[in-house]
């Protein structure tokens, strides 16, 4: 092995992962979690302790197909390696998409501009889905109307205070979000929701899907949920979406970085 160098080399990993084989992505003291499979294959390629940070922490069940992260490391290694080995040395739920080496000025979650989740919901009636359980939220009873429910997330674009969708124990400074895209797209049997911001508060997008399935549903309208909204209380909101539909599918940086 070559000597370590004096100053490190950082990378960016592009990762995809099965949120149901984890708990969450930060790494956890009795839990594996993304963050600690990744850390030991990229350790034992490397040669000493690695620390990844990533653009955002998914929850327990919450998916991947798009999630950034960066480490230091004192050997070099092409991107190719990296790929190959680290996966190599992972289980088969978690799959490093991309390296790259960038400057030690990039950091992945304090240099994103963009992030963007996607939600799928099956709402065929009666009948779960046996293939999709763990990927999907199956709604009870009656279709989404999707139109409705774009109506009422219209209100949601722009720059805006989002604490009516901000969980307990949100850690961040304030609840300002600017929602950049909010699109409801019909796929066969599914519902996607696909929403895009600078940046997201804790279950906020799940707190929103939560609340526009009791419009799809039929059971609040439009005006009602326009009132939530700006009442600022998450007490008024609609229930939390289960995990397991929620995937973070793409992250953006300056061109610069």
């Amino acid at each position: 092995m070559s000597p370590p160098l004096s100053e490190p080399i950082r990378y960016r990993l592009t990762v995809e992962y099965d949120g149901g084989a984890y708990c969450g992505w930060q790494r956890q003291k009795d839990c594996l979690t993304v963050q600690e499979v990744l850390e030991k294959g990229l350790r034992q390629l490397f040669g000493h302790p690695v620390e990844l940070l990533c653009a955002g922490r998914t929850d327990k069940g919450v998916h991947a197909t798009g999630q950034v992260a960066h480490f230091d490391a004192w050997q070099p290694r092409s991107p190719e390696t990296i790929v190959r080995a680290v996966n190599a040395l992972s289980p088969s739920t978690v799959a490093v998409l991309a390296a790259t080496r960038v400057s030690t000025d990039f950091h992945a979650r304090y240099s994103a501009t963009y992030r963007e989740y996607l939600y799928r919901l099956l709402d065929r009636r009666l009948v779960p889905s046996a293939l999709d359980r763990d990927r999907v939220w199956c709604t009870p009873g009656r279709t989404l109307d999707a139109e409705r429910m774009r109506q009422a997330g219209a209100t949601l674009m722009g720059t805006h205070d989002f604490s009516a969708f901000r969980a307990a124990g949100c850690q961040a400074k304030h609840p300002i979000r600017t929602v950049q895209r909010l699109e409801l797209l019909r796929r066969g049997e599914e519902l996607h929701l696909i929403m895009g911001a600078n940046a997201f508060l804790y279950h906020m997008v799940r707190n929103v899907v939560g609340t526009l399935v009791q419009v799809g549903q039929g059971r609040w309208s439009a005006d009602r949920f326009q009132e939530v909204f700006q009442s600022l209380d998450r007490r008024n909101a609609g229930p939390t979406a289960p995990p397991q539909g929620l995937y973070l599918t793409r992250v953006e940086y300056p061109q610069s970085l």
